[in-house]
């Protein structure tokens, strides 16, 4: 059965690398992009992906305030956090939500790691 992802980034290049190593490994995936916590927000209300990508700096909310709405809203969705961030404050973050934080920049070994946790390898 065909899955969907979030990715959900400000900045284009991500969610299309993102995209396209998603696409890579899962071609049947449906995959949706927002810009903004608030449009993520948003386009989840009207359409439940199975799986979330979230940057944290984003303009408007954090992605880290967006993923906890999304996730006290629908503790079912599988979320990881991509961030150049990775200071152990983000990361303890990721693991109060209930998620990962994979290191930017995007690559197929970190889109790698997203992959095998939202499928629980």
């Amino acid at each position: 059965m065909s899955k969907k992802i979030l990715i959900v980034d400000d900045s284009k290049m991500s969610r299309i690398f993102i995209g396209q190593h998603v696409k890579a490994a899962h071609p049947d995936w449906v995959i949706q992009e927002a810009g903004t916590g608030e449009e993520a927000i948003a386009l989840i209300e009207n359409e439940l992906p199975d799986f979330c990508t979230m940057d944290i700096n984003m303009p408007g909310m954090l992605g880290t305030q967006a993923a906890k709405l999304i996730l006290e809203a629908h503790p079912d969705i599988r979320l990881v956090i991509f961030s150049a961030n990775v200071q152990e404050s983000y990361q303890n973050e990721a693991r109060e939500l209930g998620t990962i934080l994979v290191a930017k920049p995007v690559t197929q070994a970190s889109v790698g790691l997203a992959l095998e946790y939202f499928l629980g390898a």
